[in-house]
């Protein structure tokens, strides 16, 4: 890096950022930072550019700019913020250095541009590389997180389990949802399961077939699938198609579907006789007191 623009930079450092400060607050009001308070925004901006003119004085990337990337990623900014301020302040660093030159010509051009891409570019290239792996780990773990909600399998009662299932089904969805009904049913010795569709928006021929491969597997380890959650709109759509769901039962609703699977386990739900008179009764000896 040529020292005498160097000194030029480091020497009217306060006049550059001033210039810099007045760049980056031009569209305020229209983006994404007019929702930050004015004290935060400024503490930034000066957190920033001392980040920047710290890469300049050691002569490469800084551990400040790692700890400030992590904090903006931290606190949700986007990594817009970081790449707008830098080409801002290549511009205004660029502006104030040949407006302090006595004579600009081709080569001392070349030379201002490649001096301040030089000391930019490895600043945005760093900055860039912090944030992608930064939201690669976080999809990864949201990731991991919905995989674990999209095919749970609930036990409500003994040989009884359900899997309620919401948002749409793609391949690898219902692969997963394959696996975790087979296992489920093997650990909670499971007779009947209940596959709750009432939350999946749209069943057609792929998402119809992924439930026909899964009740399938779950006839063949011994237990009993029963659909249900089927709206009148997705069984117009299941006839239209042309899709056979005969192979296991079917019923309208989550509670319709549970007192099918307590006849096939030889239960059902009995109604004890006085229980309304016992409740007035209490009523009444409240009301009396």
């Amino acid at each position: 890096m040529d020292k005498h623009l160097n000194s030029i930079v480091i020497n009217n450092s306060d006049t550059i950022v001033k210039d810099w400060l007045v760049e980056v607050s031009k569209n305020r009001h229209n983006d994404y930072t007019s929702a930050i308070s004015e004290d935060l925004f400024e503490s930034t901006n000066r957190e920033f550019v001392n980040v920047i003119f710290s890469s300049l004085e050691k002569q490469g990337i800084t551990s400040e700019l790692d700890d400030f990337s992590e904090k903006l990623i931290n606190l949700g900014w986007p990594l817009s913020y970081l790449t707008d301020g830098l080409q801002a302040f290549r511009r205004v660093t660029i502006n104030f250095i040949l407006s302090q030159s006595e004579k600009v010509d081709s080569d001392h051009l070349s030379k201002v541009l490649d001096m301040v891409d030089n000391w930019v570019d490895p600043i945005i290239n760093q900055l860039v590389n912090e944030y992608s792996g930064s939201w690669e780990h976080i999809v990864s773990l949201q990731r991991v997180a919905l995989q674990e909600l999209s095919a749970p399998l609930i036990p409500v009662m003994e040989n009884i389990t359900i899997m309620p299932l919401i948002g749409t089904i793609d391949t690898e969805r219902a692969k997963l949802i394959m696996e975790n009904l087979l296992e489920g049913v093997i650990k909670h010795n499971a007779d009947v399961v209940l596959i709750d569709i009432t939350g999946v928006p749209v069943v057609d021929t792929m998402v119809a077939h992924h439930i026909i491969q899964a009740a399938e597997a779950v006839r063949l380890i011994g237990s009993t699938c029963i659909l249900v959650g089927i709206r009148p709109e997705i069984a117009q759509t299941i006839v239209n198609l042309g899709i056979d769901l005969g192979k296991f039962p079917t019923k309208s609703s989550l509670r319709k579907g549970f007192q099918a699977a307590l006849e096939m386990t030889n239960r059902k739900i009995v109604h004890e006789k006085g229980s309304d008179e016992g409740i007035e009764s209490l009523l009444d000896s409240l009301n009396g007191e």
